[in-house]
């Protein structure tokens, strides 16, 4: 039998780290993906560390999804928690894939789909603190945004018949 998924993938399905929600959270990602069905959540918690930099004090997951979902969440949460928010934002799906010893090549866009819940939980914090967004950041979440709002109409459509 072949294993398709690594070893370190299935720890991480089978136990996900930071699983769960984040009460009050300073910022929210929400994203999904309409062809394989994936939601993912991403919670964080906001704080200045000891030199004064704002870092993921907290951060945790829901995910709706396969085994590669849940995996991706999991050891992004690993990845973020303590870094600053810029340092956060250059994880990548290289990282994450790595980090998880290797992905199936039709799962890779869970890890692309996990860094986009970070993205936008990112920029719900900056924009509930009014902070200055680059446009780049900017396009990349009206980009995110409107790829939830198809699936949530679909959504809304099936769940009607």
């Amino acid at each position: 039998m072949t294993k398709i998924y690594t070893k370190k993938v299935m720890e991480h399905f089978k136990d996900p780290h930071n699983f769960g929600k984040i009460k009050n959270p300073d910022g929210i990602g929400k994203v999904g993906n309409l062809v394989c069905g994936d939601v993912m959540h991403i919670y964080i918690k906001v704080k200045k560390d000891k030199k004064g930099k704002e870092i993921i004090k907290d951060i945790k997951f829901e995910t709706f999804g396969c085994v590669a979902a849940l995996a991706t969440s999991s050891v992004v949460t690993d990845l973020a928690k303590g870094k600053t928010l810029n340092r956060a934002l250059k994880i990548n799906k290289d990282n994450i894939v790595k980090s998880l010893g290797g992905l199936p090549v039709i799962k890779i866009h869970c890890s692309v789909l996990v860094i986009d819940a970070l993205s936008e939980a990112i920029y719900d914090y900056l924009k509930k603190n009014k902070r200055k967004i680059p446009a780049e950041f900017e396009k990349r979440h009206k980009t995110i945004k409107k790829e939830l709002e198809i699936i949530e109409k679909r959504y809304k459509e099936l769940s009607k018949k």
